[in-house]
């Protein structure tokens, strides 16, 4: 290899690895941002899905108990957790009404961590990420008592 390839070389690799540096998300543990003592239960249409990493989004409008509409943003774990569990991108879609079981943020704000999602068929999918009681990997399989 001649000098030049190297120095070429080199920098190309330098630069994929400041493209991988460059999408790290930040990553927290359940406690640091929401309260097990703050049980919600979400009902409403859906409005997106953000199927990114490091964790899901669905935004769903959940109408109060005053009877005000509020958009929520509800954080599930990880794609390829949800992949296994078979719940795929495509399982639930803008309009279609789910409930989500979760946890409020500690801001209070309209922010939650999913534990479980019901689908408007009524199959029930574990959402959430370890920490929060998370089953098996095996589809059908729940090792909450």
């Amino acid at each position: 290899m001649h000098e030049e390839d190297a120095d070429r070389t080199g920098a190309r690799g330098g630069a994929l690895v400041f493209l991988k540096v460059g999408r790290v998300h930040a990553h927290h543990a359940f406690g640091a941002e929401f309260d097990l003592n703050r049980p919600v239960l979400l009902k409403g249409p859906l409005v997106r899905v953000e199927w990114i990493r490091p964790h899901t989004w669905i935004h769903l409008e959940h109408t109060a108990e005053n009877g005000k509409k509020e958009i929520w943003m509800v954080e599930g774990g990880t794609p390829n957790s949800l992949l296994r569990r078979v719940l795929k991108r495509d399982s639930i879609k803008p309009g279609q009404v789910i409930i989500v079981d979760g946890y409020q943020s500690k801001d209070r704000s309209n922010r939650a961590n999913g534990r479980d999602v019901t689908l408007p068929d009524g199959q029930k999918f574990f959402l959430g990420s370890s920490g929060t009681g998370a089953p098996c990997d095996q589809p059908g399989k729940d090792q909450r008592k």
